[in-house]
């Protein structure tokens, strides 16, 4: 199989159809307090012209989402976010026609909750679409707009402190991004622009501290002319550091490099660290697959003038998450995913240095330097798990793992997937639940836990 055509086939596998299942069958046993929904994003195509040029982070946006209340899984459901042309191409289908080969890229990367409101966001300038508590669309949502045409966007994230959503929002052609600070009620309360010369970056996700916003230009920067991004080996790549407060952008000149996701990054006087995972160069983003991404440490010293890169683990893995409370805050744990996506193994440290997974869910110890590891089967395809708070825990200093880890798992055994919920303190104990879903749920992006008010 082409390296490219593997993303319309096996885990990747798009559905074609809404379902919607009540009552939902569990292994284990639901925390009793834990009430809301695990809420993940990603691309489904409806049509595809030609598999080898198909690019999977193009493909039309579907959500899934598990209701869990007073110790039950009420619901699960998957719904197309419907974007105009997502309509459009679902009311063909629907009277028999072909849909289109291509659709612009829709809000296909991440589902999140702020002002009341849920998020389906885009990449590169779409505008987020707000969704139903049952996932129905209700429609685009200006959320952190701005006159130049930007908007929350792929890795806006929420400081815990503030209750502020902040976004670095780029939009193609255009030679600058900007930060946008959202406040609770969905007010824009601050702009800043961040100069971009040359061709644009790959500006996917970015890092937040308590007093400033780092961002990254690498070398994979879009081209005008080809309308695609490409592995540019001229372009040299810079760290930047933006004071939240207000402020020029401090550039780091860096050795070429390409930024996965962001883990989370935190201040110690005029030190930044930001953890993340990297990979080396070149990088194709149509191919995934031919990135092998590892978990780096970068301290930014502000005084010094000086940028310091250290591997923390150079398995492959991707996807990291922390407790959403230590956001921006100095934090013990990050958690993080071994997937199909990248198809190499994982093997853990200890006692058993034989085993090696493909698909597992990895809990970092980065004060100890230490790696737990749950795996799951060759064929269970996981992807991003997200930390759900204890709700009768103690989050204070001490606690940061009081909590649960959630994650779509496929089943190959029943052909379906399986919501996974392990405990943050026994993570390499069984799982307090499997909630058995009705279908597949293809590998995708990201997605939240979000608790019901």
């Amino acid at each position: 199989m082409d390296r490219y055509d593997r993303y319309l086939h096996g885990p990747f596998a798009p559905v074609k159809e809404e379902v919607t299942a009540y009552d939902l069958p569990v292994t284990g046993r639901l925390p009793a307090d834990l009430n809301g929904r695990y809420l993940r994003l990603g691309p489904n195509p409806l049509g595809v012209e030609d598999p080898i040029t198909h690019f999977w982070a193009f493909g039309a946006g579907m959500v899934h989402g598990v209701r869990i209340r007073d110790g039950r899984a009420e619901w699960y459901r998957n719904r197309w976010v419907r974007s105009t042309e997502v309509s459009d191409a679902l009311d063909r289908i629907r009277h028999g026609l072909q849909p289109p080969a291509f659709l612009p890229p829709s809000p296909n990367i991440h589902v999140l909750r702020h002002a009341g409101r849920t998020l389906a966001l885009s990449e590169a300038g779409g505008l987020p679409h707000e969704l139903g508590y049952e996932l129905d669309t209700i429609g685009e949502c200006p959320m952190g707009a701005t006159p130049e045409g930007s908007s929350a966007n792929a890795h806006s994230k929420v400081d815990p402190r503030t209750g502020d959503l902040h976004s670095v929002a780029y939009v193609l052609g255009r030679p600058f991004a900007q930060h946008i600070v959202t406040d609770p009620a969905g007010t824009v309360t601050r702009v800043a622009y961040i100069p971009l010369p040359g061709d644009l970056p790959f500006l996917h996700d970015f890092a937040l501290s308590e007093n400033f916003v780092v961002v990254f230009d690498i070398p994979l920067t879009f081209s005008m002319d080809a309308m695609r991004f490409r592995w540019d080996p001229a372009h040299q790549a810079h760290v930047g550091v933006l004071p939240r407060a207000g402020g020029q952008v401090r550039w780091f000149p860096v050795d070429s490099f390409y930024v996965s996701h962001i883990l989370n990054a935190y201040d110690d006087g005029s030190t930044i660290t930001v953890d993340l995972i990297v990979a080396e160069g070149p990088v194709d983003v149509a191919d995934p697959g031919g990135i092998k991404p590892r978990l780096d440490r970068w301290t930014i010293d502000l005084r010094a003038g000086r940028l310091e890169q250290r591997c923390v683990d150079d398995r492959a893995q991707d996807f990291p998450r922390v407790n959403d409370a230590y956001a921006s805050r100095p934090h013990r744990y990050g958690y993080s995913a071994v997937t199909p996506v990248y198809g190499m193994q994982f093997t853990p440290e200890g006692p058993h240095p034989d085993d090696a997974f493909t698909n597992a869910l990895v809990k970092h110890d980065l004060v100890r330097g230490t790696t737990e590891v749950h795996g799951f089967a060759r064929d269970a395809a996981v992807g991003e798990a997200a930390f759900a708070a204890d709700p009768s825990g103690d989050q204070n200093e001490g606690a940061e793992d009081a909590g649960y880890l959630m994650a779509y798992v496929a089943d190959p055994e029943r052909g379906a997937s399986d919501l996974v919920i392990l405990s943050a303190q026994d993570f390499t104990g069984p799982p307090v639940a499997r909630v058995h879903l009705p279908v597949r749920v293809p590998l995708g992006f990201h997605g939240n836990w979000i608790p019901d008010a």
